[in-house]
C-alpha cells in the first residue's frame, strides 16, 4: 500500500498532535464573551455527539444555558446552597450567585442511559465522557475555550429535578464556554513509565 502522505497531510497532523499535546482548560473565571453564535453552537453539538457509541444508543442529552437563563439557574443553585448549609458565610452563599453566569454559555451534559441487554451502563457513561471532551475540542476549534466542571450541585438532587432529569440519570457535568482571556501554562502530567505496562 501506498504510505506516503502530502505535505498537507504531515502539516495537518503535526497541528493536530502540537494541539493535543498542549490542550488545557482555561480558568472559569477567564471566559469572557461574545458567547458562541447558534451556527457555533450548533457546529460544537455536531462534533460532540460524534463520538463510539455502542449500538447507537445515544445516551446523552444537552440542556443549553444562555443570556438571563444562566442567572437564574444561578439562583436556584444558590438557594438551594443555602438552603443545605444553613451556616455558611453570607460570603460563600453570594459566590454561589453567579455560578452558572461566568461563561457566556453553559452546555450541561446529561446521562441519560438506555436499558440494553448486551451494552451496560459502564459503556454507556464512557461514551458520554467522550461528548464531554469532544465538545472542549470542538469550543477549542471554533476559537473559544471550555471548562468542564461538576461540583456539588452537579449531585443534588433537588437541583437535577429542577433541571428536569429523569430518576435514571445523572449529570456529566456543566461545559463552560467562552473566550479565554489568556493561555494557561501546563501542569503536571503523569509520567508514562508509571501508568504502561507490557504484557
Amino acid at each position: 500500500p501506498d504510505t506516503s502522505h502530502s505535505s498537507e497531510t504531515v502539516v495537518n497532523r503535526s497541528a493536530t498532535l502540537a494541539y493535543l499535546k498542549t490542550r488545557r482548560s482555561p480558568q472559569l473565571t477567564q471566559l469572557n464573551g461574545p458567547a458562541p453564535s447558534a451556527d457555533d453552537v450548533r457546529e460544537m453539538l455536531t462534533v460532540a455527539s460524534r463520538v463510539p457509541d455502542h449500538g447507537k444508543l445515544v445516551p446523552w442529552r444537552f440542556i443549553m444555558f444562555r443570556g438571563d437563563r444562566r442567572h437564574e439557574i444561578s439562583r436556584v443553585i444558590s438557594d438551594r446552597f443555602a438552603e443545605a448549609n444553613p451556616d455558611a458565610s453570607e460570603e460563600r452563599c453570594k459566590a454561589m450567585e453567579g455560578r452558572l453566569a461566568l461563561a457566556p454559555l453553559v452546555v450541561a451534559v446529561v446521562f441519560s442511559p438506555r436499558e440494553h441487554p448486551k451494552i451496560p451502563q459502564w459503556e454507556q457513561q464512557l461514551t458520554v465522557g467522550a461528548v464531554c471532551l469532544n465538545l472542549l475540542h470542538a469550543a477549542r476549534a471554533l476559537g473559544f475555550g471550555g471548562n468542564w466542571l461538576t461540583e456539588w450541585y452537579s449531585y443534588d438532587e433537588a437541583v437535577l429535578r429542577h433541571l428536569g432529569l429523569a430518576e435514571r440519570e445523572q449529570l456529566a457535568g456543566f461545559i463552560h464556554i467562552g473566550v479565554p482571556a489568556e493561555e494557561r501554562g501546563d501542569r503536571a502530567r503523569p509520567d508514562l513509565a508509571e501508568i504502561v505496562t507490557e504484557y
